[in-house]
C-alpha cells in the first residue's frame, strides 16, 4: 500500500542521465556473459573435473579401504582449539594414482601425503552437509557436497603443508573443521 495514490501517468521513461545508466548496466550484462565462456575454458576458473552419483555410506567405504591399504603413518593434528581434534591416519596414494577425502562434521579426512610433480585423482565427497575445500595458501575452492563424488587432477609444484579449510558454513564446529594436503 502506497502513501499516497498513484496519479496517471505513474509511469515515466527513463531519460538524460537514467538513459546512459541502463545502457551501461545492459552493456556490463553483455561483457560479462561473454566473458564466462572465457574465464572457464582459459582463465580455469571453474573445475572441469568429474563427478559422479555415490550414495555417502557407499563412499564412506571407499575411504576407509583408501586409508587402510595406503596409510603410512599418523598426522598430529594439532588444531588444540578444537576440542573434537584428532590425530589423522596420514596416507600416501601411488604415483597417478586416486586419493580419497571426506568432509565430515567437523573434519576433512584422511591426511593425504603427496609427490611432487605427481599427478594424482583426488575424490572428494561429503558424508553429511555440504562442505566447502578451499586449499589454502592456492585459493583453490570447491563445494563438496553429499551424494556426488568430486574428482579433480591434481599435479602438486611446491613442496609445504597445505592445509584445507572448509568455507561452508556447516554448524557448530565449522569454524575448527580443516585438514592437511602435505607435499613432500
Amino acid at each position: 500500500m502506497s502513501l499516497r495514490p498513484l496519479t496517471a501517468p505513474w509511469f515515466h521513461a527513463p531519460a538524460g542521465h537514467e538513459k546512459i545508466w541502463l545502457g551501461c548496466a545492459i552493456l556490463w550484462c553483455f561483457v560479462m556473459s561473454l566473458m564466462m565462456p572465457y574465464w572457464h575454458f582459459r582463465g580455469k576458473q571453474n573445475s572441469t573435473g568429474e563427478a559422479y552419483k555415490v550414495a555417502p555410506a557407499d563412499f564412506h567405504v571407499r575411504v576407509e579401504k583408501f586409508v587402510e591399504s595406503n596409510r603410512v603413518g599418523t598426522f598430529k593434528n594439532a588444531n588444540m582449539a578444537n576440542p573434537l581434534a584428532q590425530d589423522l591416519p596420514l596416507v600416501e596414494p601411488p604415483a597417478g594414482g586416486d586419493a580419497y577425502l571426506l568432509g565430515r562434521m567437523w573434519q576433512w579426512y584422511p591426511a593425504l601425503r603427496l609427490r611432487l610433480g605427481e599427478t594424482y585423482r583426488v575424490h572428494l565427497s561429503a558424508l553429511d552437509l555440504q562442505h566447502g575445500f578451499s586449499l589454502q595458501p592456492l585459493n583453490m575452492n570447491f563445494q563438496v557436497v553429499p551424494g556426488y563424488d568430486h574428482v579433480l587432477t591434481l599435479t602438486p609444484t611446491s613442496k609445504g603443508e597445505f592445509t584445507i579449510v572448509c568455507n561452508e558454513f556447516c554448524g557448530i564446529g565449522h569454524s575448527n573443521m580443516t585438514g592437511k594436503i602435505i607435499v613432500e
